[in-house]
């Protein structure tokens, strides 16, 4: 079987080009959610796959990935819009928790189906000694761009600090499938309770997707080494 040490998903085809753009000797191939490239980085076998926007295609991605390389660790790299006042435009956030905050349950208790999809990160293998200043947080997702109506009762029920269309899934079937998974955001734009600046000006989040995606990957090798080294020790 074609494993692989690590399987690196990028979900939006914004990011996805930047990817491109900084491995430019990538050989390209296709899986049926987009292309991938494998290449080595540490030493270390290493797959880099555009998975897709939204929910279903990084669900549906993410277990293809496990099922075909076998990875011992899953990384999640991209961008997240971030709550005017609760974070700054370029942060780069180590997601603890996701929470999936567009569930609408009304046959049932709403908070039990919260909790369903609601998934905790175990992230003790990390350590202290990271190789990026990041902040650790609560990431929120959801099909959809953070509405600036809703920032109040998010920033209020969940304390959030940013949101994305992916993540909450992402770690959602890696937990299922006992699979160490670290993801890492960066904040590419800014909403308010009136406003997001990307919504009205698109530009301001493609040049904030290629500095967070250019900045995310000059970390990588860093954050594989770091990975890598807890998880080799580990038997197949």
């Amino acid at each position: 079987m074609n494993r692989a040490d690590a399987v690196v998903i990028i979900s939006a085809q914004a990011e996805w080009e930047v990817v491109r753009d900084v491995y430019t000797t990538l050989e390209i191939k296709k899986t049926p959610f987009g292309e991938f490239g494998e290449t080595t980085m540490e030493g270390l076998k290493v797959v880099l796959m555009h998975g897709g926007w939204g929910k279903i295609a990084a669900a549906a991605s993410a277990q293809y990935a496990l099922d075909r390389w076998r990875p011992r660790l899953l990384i999640n790299l991209g961008t997240c819009g971030g709550i005017a006042g609760q974070v700054q435009k370029g942060e780069i956030l180590l997601v603890e928790q996701t929470v999936v905050y567009d569930i609408c349950e009304r046959m049932g208790d709403p908070q039990e189906a919260l909790d369903f999809y609601t998934t905790c990160l175990d992230l003790s293998w990390i350590g202290d000694a990271l190789p990026v200043p990041v902040r650790r947080v609560r990431l929120l997702s959801a099909d959809h761009d953070l509405d600036p109506g809703e920032v109040p009762t998010l920033r209020e029920r969940f304390q959030a600090v940013a949101v994305d269309w992916e993540s909450g899934a992402i770690a959602w079937v890696a937990v299922r499938n006992h699979c160490p998974c670290l993801i890492l955001r960066g904040v590419s734009d800014l909403v308010d309770e009136t406003r997001g600046e990307a919504y009205v000006a698109l530009s301001v989040f493609q040049h904030g997707a290629e500095t967070v995606m250019r900045t995310l990957l000059s970390a990588l090798p860093a954050w594989l080494s770091l990975g890598l080294k807890a998880q080799m020790s580990k038997p197949l």
